[in-house]
């Protein structure tokens, strides 16, 4: 194994796209346990695994990863160095370093806690698509160290993601196929991947609990505040083409209309929450949602408002805002760059009084949730009996075929049936 920070740098790296479609004999869906080969939305019997690995996005570790990081997120873009300088300058401002590392360590210490309180005996292993340690590493640590004679190691993948959408779902699947043929390991290795999870309580819990907090300080420090009319709770998400969230989710899942799955999570999401808002204050608080993070050429169409043009717009008509991160697990780069700065002064000159709620981090409920995806699949769980709290939930095990598909060609991914 490499020793050092440039070594794994340079051994690992991000894998280069899948060439092809693989799938065991007689098997619906690419290097998958036996339980999840046959396709079933759900796997409802017990699954046996070697080793959990925590999948995340990834992000640089100082100033002179920020631009290689980058050219791996843009891989096959071709966006030259000098447009990339400009989302870099995010990242340069906190001296190239992301939070998400830290972030996702801790998260990852916590699941470790919750299993051992469980006794559920499985070492967790972390992985990014975009940076060290990558999914290569990960992967190939977890088959190493766990391999049981006469069968492949089993890896459960704990996304990191919530909803549905390519580069929230698909996306991870396809970087889990590029590892295990980067590695040479489709008959040694089976990964598969959590369910979405966005209407799970103990994700949406975390943020029921900052927004009514948030809504409490304003009320707190402005006695006068009219909830109805004064306050708006934003719900920011990240951006995606508007193309893409038309082809988000599962295509049998749910009829999503003209919203799309990505959307309609999110508004789902928004829902919960404001309906205990009412519950909590007596009155409904308007709210909207809202998005963050565009980062695509300008003739590509992506989901709207913006967060700032929003602020900018309501400035004459409301007084405060409650901003709620809904897409995002922890408070990152994108958080903190989008919403605590930009966000926020744009709210500050426009005269908005301005409380941003945290993200489920490690919040208990939310530690628990993630290991309550595990344990469902580890004991089999029926669909009808895990935890979900919208028409939407619980999200399928094993992806339909076309899931989650982006604006270009299909490709290998693990997770789901093919295509």
């Amino acid at each position: 194994m490499p020793n050092s920070q440039e070594a794994r740098v340079t051994e690992w790296s991000k894998p280069h796209p899948s060439s092809r479609l693989v799938v065991q004999a007689g098997a619906c869906v690419p290097a998958a346990t036996p339980e999840a080969q046959t396709g079933d939305h759900w796997v409802e019997v017990p699954t046996e695994f070697d080793a959990i690995m925590l999948s995340s996005y990834g992000g640089p570790n100082g100033q002179d990863d920020v631009l290689p990081f980058l050219r791996n997120v843009t891989l096959g873009r071709n966006i030259p160095d000098e447009r990339l300088e400009e989302v870099a300058v995010h990242y340069r401002e906190a001296g190239g370093v992301s939070p998400i590392n830290e972030q996702n360590l801790a998260l990852k210490a916590a699941i470790e806690d919750e299993l051992k309180r469980r006794n559920i005996d499985l070492p967790v292993y972390f992985g990014n698509r975009n940076w060290d340690p990558y999914f290569t590493e990960a992967i190939s640590n977890a088959h190493e160290e766990n391999q049981v004679e006469g069968r492949p190691t089993k890896i459960f993948a704990l996304v990191t993601s919530a909803y549905s959408a390519y580069s929230s779902d698909r996306q991870y699947r396809e970087d889990f196929a590029d590892a295990l043929e980067a590695l040479d390991l489709w008959d040694d290795v089976q990964i598969d991947v959590s369910r979405h999870f966005f209407d799970h309580p103990g994700f949406v819990n975390p943020f029921i609990e900052g927004t009514r907090g948030a809504i409490a300080e304003l009320v707190k420090e402005n006695a006068d505040l009219d909830l109805t009319k004064d306050v708006e709770v934003l719900f920011s998400a990240h951006s995606i083409p508007i193309k893409d969230n038309a082809l988000s989710g599962d295509p049998d899942e749910h009829d999503y209309g003209e919203v799309g799955a990505y959307k309609a999570q999110h508004l789902a999401l928004g829902g919960l929450v404001m309906d205990a808002v009412k519950e909590a204050f007596g009155t409904d608080v308007p709210w909207k949602l809202v998005y963050q993070s565009e980062s695509g050429p300008a003739h590509i169409p992506w989901l709207e408002p913006d967060i700032n043009d929003y602020l900018e717009e309501i400035s004459s008509t409301r007084k405060a805002v409650v901003v709620v991160p809904a897409t995002f697990l922890s408070d990152h780069m994108e958080v903190w760059w989008d919403l605590d700065i930009e966000a926020k002064e744009t709210a500050d000159e426009q005269g908005l009084g301005y409380k941003r709620v945290s993200t489920p981090g490690v919040h208990p409920e939310f530690v628990a949730a993630m290991v309550d995806l595990v344990q469902e699949r580890l004991n089999g769980t029926p669909a009808s009996e895990r935890k979900a709290l919208t028409k939407y939930g619980p999200g399928y095990d094993v992806r339909r075929a076309g899931s989650s598909q982006g604006s270009g060609p299909l490709r290998a991914a693990t997770g789901g049936l093919l295509p």
